[in-house]
């Protein structure tokens, strides 16, 4: 089976070994469990907001139907101080290639929330508020879980995961490390499992 990752910094991995990165400890958890997934096609780089990654697929060749598409994007339209309803109308439209990249199943997609990057040492030595940051993170998430539960696809939230420990990052004080990627799989794998059984 195949296996499509569509996102930023936190698909590709910023600061962390290739066998680091969230999606690729995924198919790796997954493989172990008996699932035979190849390794991740990743769509992503870092920096990219909701329409930069749209515009990246545009120029890229796809092979449909994916058995699993995961989608993570937003934090940079938050970071740019881009509005909740832009937002809201580019995940909307990104969750419909998702899905139509999984053979218009809409159970083969996976959806993790965008974490908060307002506990890192990075946005403390910004000078930005904090819990602004937070809130509007969580405006954006809120707006994100409701479109996938509406399409049928799958939400897992890793918000929490990400506050709670605040101290795993990579050497540039923003990026999760390694071992908050692999908290992030563990949140996904029996979500993942269960899609790929169906």
């Amino acid at each position: 089976m195949r296996y499509l990752a569509l996102g930023d910094s936190y698909s590709i991995g910023e600061g962390v070994a290739e066998s680091g990165r969230w999606p690729v400890q995924l198919a790796d958890r997954l493989r172990q469990e008996g699932v035979a997934l190849a390794a991740p096609t990743i769509v992503a780089t870092t920096g990219w907001t909701t329409d930069e990654l749209s515009a990246a697929m545009d120029g890229s060749t796809f092979e449909p139907p994916y058995d699993l598409v995961s989608l993570l994007i937003g934090v940079n339209n938050q970071y740019r101080g881009r509005e909740a309803d832009d937002y809201r109308g580019e995940f909307q439209r990104m969750l419909e290639r998702a899905i139509g990249l999984a053979g218009d199943r809409p159970g083969r997609v996976l959806v993790l929330s965008i974490p908060d990057w307002g506990v890192t040492p990075f946005a403390q030595a910004s000078g930005r508020d904090t819990a602004d940051i937070a809130r509007e993170l969580d405006v954006y998430n809120a707006i994100a879980a409701e479109l996938v539960r509406a399409a049928g696809a799958y939400w897992v939230d890793i918000t929490g995961i990400s506050r709670l420990h605040p101290a795993l990052l990579a050497e540039d004080g923003l990026h999760p490390s390694a071992a908050q990627y692999t908290l992030w799989t563990e949140a996904a794998l029996p979500i993942a499992h269960s899609l790929l059984a169906a």
